[in-house]
């Protein structure tokens, strides 16, 4: 891609250097550690599922059998594959026996380790093969109706009830969207469980379960049949409950999940070793079930300026990215974020506007970047919200953004009403199609505003990484680099999870779904 801007090239290299020395220092740390919710997410991929008499769901009853034994190091896959060869009963049946109280895990006899994961790999394999599956039939119906060349119309629905979320997810595909997003419920991030089955009570979104993933999956399939589009199916793998989310949505198969290695410390205080060892196996199995993943660093823009502190976003973009490659992710699924947040009232707003989104483009030419909207200066006025989105949707077509989550003109007055969302879709519709290909058509002033902006960036963003590089990306989050927050490397939810891996430890997965690919 020829820069527009006249990037310094040699500088972004040595940027995504400087990212990738910090990414594969803190790999050093997550090979060496596990955590419970890995562990959870290795019984649900070998078929572990339901709850027990007092609801709790069996995958953390097995977990927490594991906990009180000390025994977390060796792997769930161990005790699995050793409880299979002494009772010759299916996973399933050994979860059911452990939350019933007939089964301790850890004081069964031990097998010979080369004989428990010959036991274990054939049910590993049947699960990675479903998800295999899952990803071929997504390529099936986009080879039947074709794929968007244009930026994907993302869309919120966040009732609470999964079934009124079918009714709003299925109107707004009518209205042309071709993402949906189904936001979790308030503070479901901080829950160390997965709810189990269908939910119709939520506050400010739904709960993330398995079984509405079924159910919103199976009706984005009905009317995309019905329209002969594909339309796409969002969730959040983030939070206590990162990578057993990630393990849901490949087999049910979402297309789409926010999945950022940091935005759990910052924005939920979520301990940062937690976090980043959870993030690894999380992305692992989206990269394997071919899942665009949605980082965060939009969010930093809420508690941060974002004239000031643009080179932080930039920054953790490059972090995120190495940390996906590390994780076998490829660059096309990585859906690196970024905000229209500049103040209207600042002068040349727009064009500094124009700059990041150009620049983000640039730098991650292969990126599906994921672009959002105004939020933090919307005021309620709707008539100028309409405009500020007009001018965010102008932006997302001159610079080839391509998950477009569209603004609502009833930001910071209400959950958007259907005939809000009605006229987002209609706004960006209007505005992609009459100008299509403005962004080949034009050129930028050399020596100009944007490119000394863009530049300007850049350039922060390489030294800041540097800084990182030297001091460590744990030590960097507790001095408050990214978006002002300050968190303690043992202090935060979560810690009480985390365990140091024997040498005897395995997860098939990792092995099955990474493979060469790190």
């Amino acid at each position: 891609m020829e820069s527009k801007l006249n990037l310094n090239f040699e500088m972004v290299d040595k940027a995504r250097s400087h990212a990738k020395n910090i990414a594969l220092d803190t790999q050093e740390f997550i090979d060496m550690h596990t955590t419970v919710a890995v562990e959870r997410t290795v019984c649900r991929l070998l078929g572990i599922d339901g709850v027990d008499a007092l609801g709790v769901p069996l995958p953390n009853v097995v977990v927490d059998n594991l906990t009180k034994g000390n025994a977390l190091s060796l792997g769930t896959a161990y005790f699995i594959g050793n409880a299979m060869l002494n009772t010759g009963l299916s996973p399933q049946e050994i979860a059911e026996k452990v939350g019933k109280g007939q089964l301790d895990l850890t004081t069964l006899e031990s097998k010979d380790l080369f004989e428990i994961k010959a036991t274990i790999m054939p049910v590993a394999k049947a699960s990675v093969e479903r998800i295999k599956n899952n990803r071929k039939k997504r390529e099936d119906y986009l080879e039947k109706y074709g794929d968007k060349k244009g930026p994907y119309l993302y869309v919120i629905v966040a009732t609470g009830n999964i079934y009124e979320d079918i009714t709003q997810a299925t109107a707004a595909a009518k209205q042309g969207a071709d993402i949906i997003a189904v936001i979790r419920t308030t503070g479901q991030s901080l829950l160390d469980f997965v709810p189990f089955g269908e939910t119709t009570e939520g506050f400010g979104g739904t709960f993330a379960t398995q079984e509405n993933f079924r159910l919103m999956r199976e009706a984005l399939d009905k009317v995309g049949e019905e329209l002969g589009r594909y339309i796409r199916l969002c969730n959040y793998c983030s939070g206590l409950c990162m990578p057993e989310i990630a393990a849901m949505g490949a087999l049910e198969r979402l297309d789409v999940m926010l999945n950022d290695a940091l935005y759990g410390i910052l924005f939920r205080d979520i301990n940062m070793k937690r976090t980043l060892v959870d993030q690894y196996f999380s992305r692992i199995i989206n990269g394997f079930a071919g899942v665009i993943i949605n980082t965060g660093e939009d969010n930093y823009l809420t508690t941060s300026d974002a004239v000031e502190e643009a080179h932080t976003v930039l920054a953790s973009q490059f972090i995120n990215e190495q940390f996906a490659l590390v994780a076998g992710l490829p660059e096309e699924q990585m859906g690196l974020g970024h905000a229209f947040e500049i103040n209207p009232d600042l002068k040349n707003g727009f064009l500094y506007e124009l700059a990041q989104a150009q620049m983000a483009r640039e730098v991650f030419p292969n990126a599906p970047l994921k672009y959002m909207p105004p939020t933090k200066f919307m005021t309620g006025d709707i008539f100028k919200g309409h405009v500020q989105d007009a001018l965010f949707n102008i932006v997302t077509i001159l610079t080839n953004q391509k998950l477009h989550l569209l603004g609502m003109l009833t930001e910071a007055i209400h959950t958007p009403l259907m005939s809000d969302r009605a006229l987002a879709i209609e706004n960006a519709k209007y505005i992609f199609n009459t100008m299509e290909d403005l962004g080949e058509e034009i050129s930028f002033k050399k020596g100009g505003k944007m490119e000394e902006r863009a530049n300007e960036v850049l350039s922060k963003a390489s030294e800041l990484l540097h800084e990182i590089e030297g001091e460590g990306l744990f030590k960097t989050i507790e001095k408050g680099i990214f978006a002002g927050i300050k968190r303690p490397i043992d202090g935060g939810k979560g810690l009480n999870g985390v365990a140091e891996k024997s040498k005897e430890y395995f997860n098939p997965f990792i092995d099955l779904m990474l493979g060469g690919n790190r």
